[in-house]
């Protein structure tokens, strides 16, 4: 005989209604208490009845995620932290990738020209915040790496700026003169490269160090191949950098393959920082110094954010802005 909710909430000492809350994630629930609640559900092996709920709410028990790159090493990360997050509120993923294109994000967020979903949470690259605040939502919305006006859309970033300053003083308290940077992308509109180059100036002008406008290198893309044809340009300068703050770890690691082949030591010759923390930046040799947003954080308050409207009478939950923690890990790169 197959389990029941109340049977659920007699197992883990609560009351049904706070069950729902777990199996939904309609409701914040304790930590402590979701912790209990999903031992008995796994103990027991129920399994909420998602077609009759959905027909009774209206809803389709989908969300869609809309991100860049589905190889990124990023991306396929947070993709997963908000596909298992997802399985726990018994909602299907349904994933697109945009590549940064503008049409791609368009068609997500236009009426009637994306898929069924209950809600959307989307890295947009390619929109301007403009346009993207005045966009007429039909789903709720998380946007991903974006700030300032987002419209009725709920809004989850890092601080760049600071994780940048924090990084670029890193390498400034190492002792190190000529620090370049590598990512810059004036052709993207999503801000992040613009402020993590501001929190890298920043750094630059307390410790009193010039601003090198060759130093800072512009890419196409944050792959490992732009990380190394950058670094080739700086390398070939003839005041070549000491240390190079890269603005993803793919960056990094192109810049440090180009920097071994050229023989020199890493971080003796020249250290590298990178940014998000992916798991092959722990297994490079030497490992990746680099900044980590907590990617487990970003996609609880994402998939939370999305419930709250959900199940929300009238989509009535004001917009949020919520930064996200990150810390700065120290490897051998530096």
């Amino acid at each position: 005989m197959s389990s029941r909710l109340k049977d659920v909430a007699a197992r883990a000492g609560v009351s049904v209604r706070t069950v729902s809350n777990v199996v939904s994630g309609s409701a914040p629930v304790a930590a402590d208490t979701r912790r209990r609640v999903q031992e008995a559900i796994d103990e027991l092996g129920y399994r909420p009845n998602l077609a009759a709920r959905s027909l009774r709410a209206g809803r389709t028990g989908i969300i869609g995620l809309a991100i860049p790159e589905l190889h990124s090493p990023y991306f396929s990360e947070l993709a997963g932290l908000l596909v298992d997050g997802a399985q726990r509120r018994s909602w299907t993923v349904v994933i697109d990738q945009t590549r940064g294109e503008a049409h791609a994000e368009r068609r997500l967020l236009t009426p009637g020209g994306g898929r069924v979903v209950d809600g959307l949470i989307i890295s947009p690259w390619a929109l301007d915040l403009a346009e993207l605040a005045a966009t007429e939502l039909t789903v709720p919305l998380v946007l991903l790496g974006e700030r300032g006006p987002g419209g009725a859309a709920d809004r989850i970033a890092v601080d760049n700026v600071t994780a940048a300053d924090e990084a670029t003083d890193h390498l400034v308290r190492m002792g190190r003169q000529r620090i370049a940077a590598i990512g810059l992308q004036p052709h993207l509109h999503n801000g992040t490269a613009r402020l993590r180059t501001e929190g890298y100036l920043r750094a630059l002008d307390r410790a009193g160090l010039p601003r090198h406008l060759d130093a800072r290198r512009p890419v196409s893309a944050l792959h490992r191949a732009d990380g190394a044809r950058a670094m080739a340009e700086l390398l070939d300068m003839p005041d070549a950098p000491d240390a190079v703050f890269a603005f993803s770890d793919e960056l990094a690691l192109g810049a440090l393959h180009t920097a071994r082949q050229r023989g020199l030591r890493v971080p003796e010759d020249i250290a590298i920082i990178g940014f998000d923390d992916i798991e092959d930046g722990r297994y490079s040799n030497p490992p990746l110094t680099t900044v980590s947003p907590d990617k487990r954080q970003i996609a609880e308050r994402a998939l939370q954010c999305l419930a709250d409207r959900i199940y929300s009478p009238g989509n009535t939950v004001p917009p949020q802005e919520l930064t996200i923690s990150h810390r700065l890990i120290r490897r051998g790169t530096t």
